[in-house]
């Protein structure tokens, strides 16, 4: 990844991997694998604008979305498929958390009508042959927006909070988001909130506009196209949201605009990683609420602890459900304490523990590029993290087509 001030980023529409974040995504894209099943499809839903019946099965589907966006409906033939489960694993990656996915097959069990549809994150199978009137009643109702679009859906919001400053919580957030591309092969929105003096971008030696800070201060502007404006193409499949506000603006973001915000983007992302400034004032306390995960960084010094145990606390009296889990930076670092008294000062052990790294991790800053691809310690700490957040390990898919694709790893 480039590195240096002469290779900001500010790619082209061309570049932006498979155009997650286009406004005008298709309103139903299907894959059947024979004509009757396609004519069934196309006499029961109607007139739908933009509509492509497409012949092929989910396999099929999978190779083209990796490449195409994701449509707001999307149907998939799973027949003569050995393992449909698999294949809609597979399926997860490549599309976005609001997908709202119909399947059609073979299988007539009434068990696994409900297995496909309760446990997996099907909203509606159907078995062949395919009549219009099945179609028109079962499958017409989500492409015209009806179904159970009330149930949260949303990709994952993990909040990573620097106990004080200076103890790497922006390195940690900017590696996570890459992790978790990797390791998931989902979409990834990296959140900075540190509008004035964040490090994100300069991190990622990305350029950003004042978009960010717009859509906090006028939630009302807030709309289809934010996404497109604001957001930074960092990888195929990770975005960076962020502002960088001169240190004397007066910023008025509002809790209105921060959710609005917020839920956009778990409507598109697997995961939003939020790199969010403590203490919190209203519109941090809003994501801790939002939050499954709360990422504690600390380094290993007496501060640390006493904040620690303070910020612990702090979460716990916003509400929030989210799991807090602790994350050691700078272990073993000279002169510093070790990793046994920080045990016993916070009450337990890190969950995660990365090593002191004084020159991968400052370089990495300095040019822009992100640790994670040089430092192999960094990765092997954060694979434990994204393992702890996302229920997958580096080396491991996966395990399931709900947890993927909407972030629901557990």
């Amino acid at each position: 990844m480039p590195g240096n001030a002469g290779m900001m980023r500010e790619m082209p529409d061309a570049q932006r991997g498979s155009a997650i974040i286009s406004a005008d995504r298709p309103t139903l894209i299907a894959f059947v694998a024979d004509e009757a099943s396609e004519a069934a499809i196309r006499g029961g839903i109607g007139d739908v604008l933009g509509a492509q019946l497409r012949r092929g099965t989910v396999r099929t589907a999978v190779k083209v979305l990796e490449k195409e966006g994701t449509p707001r409906v999307l149907i998939v033939d799973i027949s003569g498929i050995d393992d449909p489960f698999g294949a809609l694993d597979d399926l997860a990656s490549v599309c976005t958390p609001d997908v709202r996915v119909l399947v059609v097959g073979e299988r007539t069990e009434i068990g696994f009508y409900r297995d496909i549809t309760r446990n997996v994150g099907v909203h509606e199978y159907l078995h062949k042959p395919l009549t219009r009137d099945t179609v028109a009643r079962l499958f017409a109702p989500h492409v015209q927006g009806g179904g159970d679009g009330g149930l949260d859906r949303g990709g994952q919001v993990t909040a990573v909070c620097g106990v004080h400053g200076g103890v790497g919580a922006t390195t940690l957030a900017v590696n996570l988001a890459l992790q978790l591309e990797d390791v998931t092969r989902g979409h990834v929105a990296l959140l900075d909130l540190h509008l004035r003096g964040g490090t994100a971008a300069m991190m990622l030696g990305a350029r950003v506009t004042s978009g960010l800070r717009v859509a906090l201060e006028e939630p009302e502007r807030v709309d289809s196209l934010f996404l497109d404006r604001v957001s930074v193409p960092i990888s195929e499949r990770v975005r960076l949201i962020a502002a960088e506000e001169s240190m004397e603006a007066d910023i008025q973001a509002t809790e209105e605009g921060a959710r609005r915000v917020v839920e956009m983007l778990r409507q598109r992302f697997n995961h939003v990683v939020i790199d969010l400034p403590i203490p919190p004032g209203p519109v941090e306390r809003m994501v801790l609420q939002r939050a499954r995960h709360v990422v504690l960084v600390l380094s290993p010094d007496v501060a640390s602890i006493r904040d620690t145990v303070s910020v612990k606390k702090l979460v716990s009296m916003t509400g929030s459900a989210g799991r807090v889990i602790t994350v050691l930076n700078g272990a073993g670092r000279r002169g510093y304490l070790p990793i046994k008294l920080i045990a016993e000062g916070i009450g337990a052990m890190p969950e995660v523990v990365i090593p002191d790294l004084p020159r991968q991790l400052p370089r990495a800053a300095n040019l822009g590029r992100p640790a994670l691809r040089d430092s192999p310690p960094l990765r092997r700490a954060l694979g434990l993290l994204s393992q702890e957040i996302a229920a997958v390990r580096s080396a491991d898919r996966p395990r399931s087509f709900l947890g993927r694709l909407f972030g629901r790893g557990g």
